[in-house]
C-alpha cells in the first residue's frame, strides 16, 4: 500500500517535471530520464502435498551413543541394539563430566545430518533432535567419525527399543512466501 503510494507520487513529479521542459522548449542538456523500479509481493495461499519420507540407509552415517542417564551399562545396551538393526555405532562413552543426568533422550547431528538424525531418533520412539552442542558432551570430547550424537536419557536408559514401523505417506504443507514481480516505470 505504502509502496503503490510512492509509485504515484513519482509518477506525478514526474510528469511535472516533463510538461515543464515541453513547455519550456526541451529537455534540458543536464536533465537524464529517470527510471523509477518497484518489487511487489503477491501472497500465495498454503499447498498440502503428500509425501512419502526418504529412507537414508542405515549404513550412510555413524552413531555415537553416551550415556548422560547414569544407569550404567545402558550405552553398552542400546549400541548392541541399534547394531542389530543395521546401524553402524561406535564404542559406546559416558557423557562429559559437566553433563547432567538427562530425563530425555536427544539426538544430536552435525550440520548436513539432519536426515540421519531423524531416521535414528525415529527408531528410537520420536525422541527430540537438536544441532550438536559445542564443547561435544562426551567424555572424550569428541565423536570419533560419527555425525550423530544419542544423548541416553534415563527414559530409554536399560529398555528395549519399539518395534522398526514402516514408512507411511505424510501430509506435509508447504506455505511458500510469496511471489515477487518488479515493474519498470521510463520517464
Amino acid at each position: 500500500m505504502v509502496l503503490s503510494v510512492l509509485v504515484a507520487v513519482l509518477a506525478v513529479a514526474l510528469g511535472y517535471f516533463i510538461l515543464n521542459d515541453v513547455t519550456s522548449g526541451g529537455m534540458s542538456p543536464t536533465m537524464a530520464p529517470i527510471v523509477v523500479e518497484a518489487t511487489t509481493t503477491i501472497p500465495v495461499e498454503a499447498i498440502s502435498i503428500e509425501t512419502t519420507p526418504t529412507t537414508l540407509p542405515y549404513t550412510a552415517f555413524k552413531i555415537q551413543v553416551a550415556n548422560a542417564s547414569k544407569v550404567a551399562g545402558s550405552a553398552g545396551q542400546l549400541t548392541t541394539e541399534l547394531q542389530a538393526r543395521g546401524f553402524i555405532v561406535q564404542p559406546a562413552l559416558n557423557s562429559s563430566e559437566i553433563t547432567p543426568k538427562l530425563n530425555s533422550t536427544v539426538v544430536y547431528f552435525l550440520p548436513g545430518s539432519e536426515e540421519a538424525a531423524a531416521v535414528v531418533a525415529s527408531a528410537l520412539g520420536g525422541v527430540a533432535t537438536a544441532t550438536m552442542p559445542t564443547p561435544i558432551p562426551t567424555e572424550t570430547g569428541s565423536l570419533g567419525e560419527a555425525t550423530i550424537l544419542i544423548l541416553l536419557g534415563t527414559d530409554l536408559a536399560g529398555k528395549q527399543l519399539p518395534a522398526a514401523a514402516p514408512a507411511a505417506p505424510v501430509a506435509t504443507t508447504v506455505a511458500p512466501v510469496g511471489a515477487e514481480t518488479t515493474t519498470t516505470v521510463a520517464g
